[in-house]
């Protein structure tokens, strides 16, 4: 059990590290800094998520296999 959560907190972590380094070269190409650059990094994650969550595959699944998924998914959308 302790390794089913492990993995899965291992999953999200990936998740959100690659969506803030994909984000935050879309920040810098855009040139922006600080509090701006902040609050762009943030909605450009929380969109990205949302939008991986909410798709046909993640409805019709749950636990490793949605978060496999919506992984992929962020690194598909974001690494355009």
């Amino acid at each position: 059990m302790k390794t089913i959560l492990f993995a899965l907190v291992a999953l999200f972590t990936v998740n959100v590290t690659y969506a803030q380094n994909a984000c935050e070269m879309k920040a810098a190409d855009k040139k922006l800094n600080g509090a701006a650059k902040n609050s762009f990094v943030k909605k450009c994650e929380k969109d990205a998520r949302a939008v991986c969550e909410n798709d046909e595959i993640s409805k019709r699944t749950n636990g490793a296999a949605k978060e496999a998924h919506i992984k992929k998914c962020l690194k598909d959308s974001l690494g355009s």
